[in-house]
């Protein structure tokens, strides 16, 4: 069968954080949006959370057409989906409940149409068990905010066929992400799980007092981190090698790897770790509140995306790669 990959009509199943970065990309590339969340407030909420990130938006860059006023709300699953030409839904984490949501979503979606999940953490072919025609359906797990990033994991269940996967991929590149296909159906999939290693690693020095909340977040910020946003571990560690590259920078630094520096377990989350951590990032947050510090994210995010994209083109490399 074949899958529409044209999208006009754009469905959005919970209105979270992750579920109103959805909405707000989809309505900056110009679609209609049609959201639907059981939660008491969710619409007001809603349109609070896409009129603050709409600034940034506009700054990034609309396509024509684009405006907050083509989101409507409606009171079930049924009229959220029935017009769609795709589905994302970001539901909480929850077996059960998805299971239940997608057996009603996939009943009333129409045949050709794609159903993504924003999950990050349950397997598809776990809570797609229940879908019409599992065949189509996808986990397109993004990242906050989902407006502004541009990775989307696309991962299929033992029931999802290639095909969907490449038309899933067509659909998210269409709203200006970058797909990664993860090859195998792995808890946490790749992102998460190189995310969590170090939040494990992060609690341990806080929890034996090594460094506090603020000088964890700088020797990101100020080392590893700046290389992360345009080189990433690999390529790093092919330049640490000097000009014989990763197999002298493996064979040097290889044996390093069998060295206890790391803990490899989360520590216990007692009272005392949880105070540390949320007293450290008080005193990191300051006078600021978080939509402040929002705000502030979202103007880093677009002016390092933008130094890296002329940097790429002054190197006559191609910036979209």
């Amino acid at each position: 069968m074949g899958y529409t990959t044209e999208i006009k009509t754009f469905a959005a199943l919970g209105s979270g954080v992750i579920g109103s970065g959805w909405v707000a990309r989809a309505l900056a590339h110009g679609l209609d949006v049609v959201a639907w969340d059981p939660a008491p407030g969710a619409e007001a909420a809603l349109r609070a959370r896409i009129a603050k990130c709409w600034g940034a938006l506009e700054r990034k860059g609309l396509a024509t057409g684009a405006s907050p006023e083509r989101l409507r709300v409606v009171a079930t699953i049924e009229e959220c989906v029935q017009g769609a030409d795709f589905i994302q839904e970001s539901a909480p984490e929850v077996l059960a409940l998805k299971l239940d949501l997608h057996a009603k979503i996939s009943a009333a979606a129409r045949p050709d149409v794609l159903i993504g999940s924003s999950t990050s953490g349950l397997l598809p072919s776990e809570f797609y068990a229940k879908a019409v025609q599992p065949d189509r359906c996808v986990v397109g797990h993004p990242f906050n905010p989902v407006y502004l990033l541009p990775l989307v994991e696309v991962v299929g269940g033992v029931n999802t066929t290639p095909e969907a996967i490449a038309a899933a991929v067509d659909v998210y590149r269409s709203l200006g992400m970058r797909p990664l296909h993860v090859r195998k159906e792995v808890p946490g999939f790749i992102a998460d799980r190189l995310l969590e290693a170090v939040w494990r690693e992060s609690l341990h020095l806080v929890n034996d007092g090594v460094a506090t909340t603020g000088e964890i977040d700088d020797a990101i910020r100020f080392g590893a981190g700046q290389r992360w946003s345009f080189m990433g571990s690999f390529l790093t560690y092919t330049l640490a090698g000097g000009d014989a590259g990763m197999r002298h920078f493996m064979s040097q630094f290889g044996p390093a790897l069998k060295l206890p520096w790391t803990k490899l377990e989360a520590p216990e989350l007692t009272d005392t770790l949880i105070d540390r951590v949320v007293e450290g990032t008080a005193e990191q947050l300051g006078t600021h509140s978080i939509a402040d510090l929002e705000r502030y994210r979202d103007d880093c995010l677009m002016a390092v995306q933008e130094a890296i994209r002329a940097t790429k083109l002054k190197h006559g490399m191609d910036p979209d790669a």
